[in-house]
């Protein structure tokens, strides 16, 4: 993936991990703003990539479909409330949007549409950040929608229901990014909201990294 232009490359990985430890961090912060300490006692309550690296997620995975997650931030939701878990579980998805329109308003502002490379840097931040954001909403277990969903759940019934589907989850999102889940729902939304921002779109798209072939990764 790095002959050609190995800058541009560089760049988006490190946009995303950059943009999975704001996500992470997010998450632990929310959790020991409500008396969870979990996270900062294991080091995960840091913007530090490498603490929050999974060896699937963040190595394995966008190797094979050019996205991934970091390891999930732990969080003792048995000392939370159903509010406060579903805050917690919002924390990181919301903090990416954040980001996003900082950065949106950041390139608006500084004009910088005028400098390519740099105004494409940002313009992939972006990007990369409004996508880790849906994705993340997506209400499959072990993503953040899902405990948001769980936090809802008042009724024996349901929450045994979620516990089964939730031993399945990790199967069902790779079906789901295998059948082109990820294009059908996830880049629609995320390109409404690019567009909400007014933004140009950048140099280098994620589309045009898929389309490199494996053989150069």
């Amino acid at each position: 993936m790095l002959s050609g232009e190995p800058l541009t490359y560089l760049s988006t990985i490190a946009i995303f991990l950059v943009s999975l430890s704001v996500h992470e961090y997010a998450h632990a912060w929310m959790a020991y703003r409500y008396g969870d300490d979990t996270a900062a006692r294991m080091g995960r309550m840091t913007l530090n990539p490498i603490a929050h690296i999974s060896l699937f997620g963040t190595i394995i995975l966008p190797l094979i479909a050019h996205f991934g997650w970091a390891k999930p931030v732990p969080v003792n939701f048995a000392v939370l409330t159903r509010g406060q878990m579903f805050r917690v579980a919002l924390a990181g998805p919301a903090a990416n949007l954040l980001m996003a329109a900082g950065l949106a308003a950041a390139f608006h502002l500084f004009h910088l549409q005028a400098v390519p490379s740099l105004g494409n840097f940002v313009l992939l931040a972006i990007l990369f950040n409004l996508i880790l954001a849906v994705f993340n909403l997506i209400p499959v277990p072990p993503l953040d929608g899902s405990r948001m969903v769980y936090a809802q759940l008042r009724s024996e019934q349901a929450i045994n229901a979620y516990r089964r589907f939730s031993q399945y989850g990790l199967f069902i999102l790779i079906a789901f990014l295998f059948f082109g889940g990820f294009r059908i729902l996830v880049w629609p939304v995320v390109g409404l909201l690019y567009t909400l921002l007014a933004l140009p779109l950048p140099a280098l798209t994620l589309d045009d990294i898929s389309a490199q072939p494996q053989a150069e990764l």
